[in-house]
């Protein structure tokens, strides 16, 4: 019956497709590999195929660690990177150039066997490493069947996730079942996942902890930095759709900002850029964006982070940050990169896709929770104010960040035996 669905939905879904791809052209770029086409052959390798899914940009990015570290241990093999967006696809294209013709990108196929057989017909892959949340019945099924490890790594399920993946009764606990191994972010995430069926679940820690801050975002930012000049800056990280009218909502009524303070939003999806830089100009606040040239005129109240890959420089140019997706029930963002950066970190109410580790950071003083826009506003207003409580707060995100690396070498540790 799923695949039945899948083959009736599959015109609609071509249809949104294409219809996505009038904002985000990428949509409309490599159909077939969607299909479990490819052009030519894959090439042979001296060593084996590893195979990593990560959906979209957060994804792509926790992955560098670990495909950083599985190419330095195993260096006559290749890894295979799928993607389901094209801005996930865009930052593996941007991460791992360094890697050259030992890392290939495709689009993973959808979920039915006949295309999910000619993927793994055509890149023979030793291993399925899945990353974070992504388990589909059909994939798991054809790899299960051609004798390919499936490992989901980095593997976070909330209890909200867990009810819905019970609506799916055997469907999902057969693909559990079939998971050879799971490498979960902490001892909760380990208990909901064992629930689901999976019998291998070791508990790793989260293998965003280990990403290295790249020089050349540091010199990013310090260039942006120094075009926003000395004003206290606000950073809003990865905002959603219906977050940026509260904030800004928020600021306009804020009753005494800091002198010149300044707010910079870069909202998680490209395609709103345009949109959310009318809705600031419906707010009457005056914008610059982050694509404009020269220096950042002084009565500039709000700037817009329309770039992609740039989150560590905007992270390295702010004084404080505004993790998204928090201030509705969206489930939150990864805090992780600006603490890693030394940033004081505000997070909503809403974090239950990052519960463990947002839960943690509060605990460790290296966050603060806001219960909304106007709350939020406040307390980055009284972190800007106030320097030295602020560099506090800083390191005490850095050392949080610290204390929790090795997860990399933990999880690479366990994927050896299915690999070699």
């Amino acid at each position: 019956m799923y695949s039945a669905l899948w083959w009736l939905a599959l015109p609609l879904v071509l249809a949104r497709l294409w219809w996505r791809g009038r904002r985000e052209p990428g949509y409309r770029a490599h159909v077939g590999e969607r299909l479990g086409f490819y052009r030519g052959r894959a090439g042979a390798t001296p060593g084996h195929t590893i195979w990593i899914h990560a959906v979209s940009v957060g994804e792509t990015r926790a992955a560098e660690p670990l495909v950083d570290a599985l190419m330095t241990a195993y260096p006559n093999s290749r890894i295979v990177l799928t993607h389901m967006t094209p801005t996930g696809r865009a930052a593996g294209a941007a991460l791992f150039s360094k890697h050259a013709e030992r890392l290939v990108q495709s689009y993973l196929p959808y979920d039915t066997a006949p295309m999910v057989r000619r993927f793994l017909r055509h890149f023979s892959p030793r291993i399925c490493i899945l990353m974070e949340t992504e388990v589909w019945p059909n994939l798991i099924a054809q790899c299960a069947g051609r004798g390919v490890a499936i490992a989901l790594v980095n593997a976070r399920l909330s209890e909200r996730s867990l009810r819905r993946a019970g609506r799916f009764g055997v469907l999902l606990s057969d693909a559990a079942r079939r998971i050879t191994l799971v490498a979960a972010q902490s001892e909760p995430d380990a208990e909901r996942v064992r629930a689901l069926g999976v019998t291998r679940v070791a508990v790793t820690g989260s293998i965003k902890f280990d990403v290295v801050v790249p020089e050349a975002a540091l010199a990013t930012g310090a260039a942006l930095r120094e075009r926003i000049g000395a004003r206290p800056v606000l950073l809003c990280a990865s905002t959603r759709d219906g977050e940026e009218a509260l904030i800004l909502d928020a600021f306009r009524r804020l009753p005494s900002r800091p002198v010149g303070m300044l707010l910079l939003i870069v909202p998680r999806h490209p395609q709103r850029f345009d949109d959310v830089a009318a809705l600031v100009r419906a707010h009457g606040l005056s914008l610059a964006r982050r694509s404009d040239a020269g220096a950042l005129a002084p009565d500039v109240e709000v700037l817009l982070g329309d770039s992609m890959g740039e989150m560590f420089a905007y992270y390295a140019a702010c004084d404080c940050a505004f993790i998204g997706g928090s201030l509705l029930p969206l489930g939150g963002q990864n805090l992780i990169e600006a603490c890693a950066l030394g940033k004081p970190v505000l997070i909503g109410e809403h974090t239950f896709n990052f519960a463990l580790v947002t839960d943690e950071a509060v605990a460790a003083g290296a966050a603060q929770r806001a219960q909304d826009a106007g709350h939020m506003l406040h307390l980055a207003s009284a972190l800007l104010r106030d320097g030295a409580g602020r560099a506090a707060m800083g390191a005490r995100a850095a050392a949080f960040a610290n204390r929790h690396r090795g997860a990399t070498a933990r999880t690479v540790e366990l994927l050896r035996p299915l690999i070699d």
